[in-house]
């Protein structure tokens, strides 16, 4: 059996919830056989030992002690057939089960990373946290039903077979009898999808809120906004609460519809078995036969009721899935090699000259950020390197090339060393963190740079984090580094160091601060002054202060 997960997830057809449910049975579609056919054989020797059963009765009853050996032989194979392609047709089912959970994991977190900030612009948090949640899970079952649904489908089939060798009007109740309990079931079918999904939204909007008021719980108590947040994620929590009583109301009638349609199916059979069996148109063993099929067919309605909820709820998440998957990102890129040299922001006039630590003021912190994010590739303008547009070339080449490292950047639960060391270069990260001025961080740390960081690294103040963050920019290295207040939560004599180390670290590489710090601009090879989104003034920072009252202004404001 193959190793999970997949290497290469493969393309998705997301046209439809339909379509990506069928593309991901036909990528496992060997498995999935492999399985359906332990499923099936499993059925089959279910079915068989009432068969059997009643034989050995009958061999029994006639004093054929022959046959008696050989039907109770039989029973014994079949016993033992069950047994072994039960436990492979689970296995079976378990892999196919994480084959599609890990698929589309795969398939959304590469998505994901390929929507960049789109994704948060297009789609709430919670709505892209249920598909781990619970969606995966949902699509995981639909694949499993798949071996026991099938298995069930030939199963009956079989019995039906045998019951009309054996009695044509029996046979022509179950033959006639399964599809009524199966178009009874259908009406349940669409309030219960719909009802999902309506549920599904409601939890997704409330992860959102909860995320949003964790992220904020500092800035509300300050506010003294707490309860009235707390009031309305209570309302929300209500409105999902009823959402999934609803839900719940329409499966408990499936699963009502799941003992009582086969129960009345089965009353019926059985009653009608016992008159001929006292008419002498069926054996003794024939009817003991009737009896077990009566209660053999119990478990494959109820897995065909079972495979209809939840094919319902895969066809909900495979929605889910399919909204993410069709979203395309805002910026992509092209395929012309990425060259070296000047990136020139059209707009503002920004130009990042080759092997210089540059600081840009702004008077408006906005307009630095928007420069930043166009110069990244994060927004479209008029932005080229080397005097070629950015959105001719490569992007994956391009963001290795050019990094934006700014304080929305969150650093990820692991160690600390997976967190930094980008690069795997032991060497070069003990140089970015004395450059962060993180290296007290580190040692206090019980584990150093084995410690684990938990999510977010909630444990460390603003200002260590924002070293923390600079630390992990320094150590990827990049040609072009564009850095968004790096300094902005730290006390003023770490700042002070900071600034002093920052240009040897980049030494030969081209960087742009953004900062209104005199500590940081005064150490810059050269500033520049945007004031309504154009540069105003350019030059070194105690000539600016000399020269342009507006960037005087500014500076000792900061100061």
């Amino acid at each position: 059996m193959r190793a999970l997960p997949v290497a290469d997830p493969g393309i998705p057809d997301h046209r439809s919830p339909l379509r990506f449910l069928w593309w991901l049975a036909r990528a496992q579609a060997a498995p999935l056989a492999i399985g359906i056919g332990f499923a099936t054989a499993w059925w089959l020797a279910q079915a068989l030992v009432p068969a059997a059963l009643g034989a050995a009765i009958d061999a029994l009853t006639a004093r054929r002690s022959g046959e008696l050996i050989a039907w109770s032989a039989a029973l014994l194979g079949l016993g033992g057939l069950t047994a072994v392609c039960g436990t492979l047709r689970h296995r079976y089912a378990v892999f196919n089960w994480l084959s599609a959970a890990y698929r589309t994991v795969q398939l959304t977190s590469r998505q994901a990373t390929r929507l960049g900030a789109t994704l948060p612009k297009r789609l709430s948090t919670g709505e892209v946290v249920s598909v781990g949640n619970s969606d995966i899970a949902h699509i995981g079952n639909s694949m499993d039903i798949l071996l026991r649904g099938v298995g069930a489908v030939l199963a009956i089939g079989a019995v039906t077979v045998i019951l009309l060798a054996t009695s044509l009007p029996l046979g022509l109740m179950v033959l006639i009898g399964v599809p009524v309990m199966a178009i009874a079931v259908g009406p349940l079918l669409k309030p219960l999808h719909r009802r999902q999904h309506a549920q599904r939204d409601l939890q997704g909007d409330l992860a959102t809120r909860a995320g949003d008021i964790v992220a904020g719980l500092r800035v509300l108590r300050g506010i003294g906004g707490e309860q009235v947040f707390a009031a309305r994620y209570g309302e929300e929590s209500q409105r999902t609460r009823r959402a999934g009583v609803r839900v719940a109301s329409v499966e408990s009638l499936l699963e009502g519809a799941q003992i009582l349609l086969p129960g009345l199916l089965i009353a019926l059979v059985t009653w009608q078995g016992a008159h001929f069996a006292l008419d002498g148109r069926i054996s003794a063993g024939q009817l003991v036969a009737f009896y077990g099929y009566a209660f053999f067919l119990i478990a494959p309605l109820r897995t065909l009721t079972e495979a209809a909820d939840k094919l319902t709820k895969g066809h909900v998440a495979a929605r889910r899935v399919c909204r993410i998957l069709e979203l395309e990102p805002e910026i992509i890129g092209g395929t012309q090699a990425v060259p070296g040299g000047p990136l020139l922001d059209a707009e503002s006039g920004v130009l990042v000259r080759p092997g210089l630590l540059i600081g840009l003021a702004a008077a408006d912190p906005d307009e630095a950020i928007a420069i930043a994010d166009r110069l990244g590739h994060y927004a479209p303008g008029a932005v080229t390197l080397d005097g070629v547009p950015v959105a001719q070339l490569d992007l994956t080449e391009f963001r290795e090339q050019v990094l934006v490292a700014d304080n929305a950047a969150k650093l990820f639960s692991g160690t600390l060393r997976e967190e930094l060391d980008v690069r795997g270069e032991p060497a070069g990260l003990t140089r970015a963190l004395h450059a962060a001025c993180a290296e007290d961080i580190v040692e206090a740390l019980p584990e150093g740079l084995e410690t684990r960081v938990a999510e977010a690294g909630r444990e460390f103040s603003g200002g260590q984090q924002q070293r923390l963050r600079l630390a992990r920019a320094l150590t990827a290295d990049p040609e072009i580094l564009i850095l968004v207040e790096p300094t902005s939560a730290v006390d003023a004599h770490t700042e002070a160091r900071i600034a002093e180390r920052l240009g040897k670290a980049r030494a030969g590489r081209s960087t742009l601060v953004c900062t209104t710090s005199p500590l940081v601009l005064d150490r810059a090879d050269l500033v520049l002054y945007v004031e309504h989104g154009k540069v105003q003034a350019e030059g070194a920072h105690r000539e600016l202060l000399a020269s342009c009252a507006r960037y005087r202004s500014i500076v000792i404001r900061e100061d």
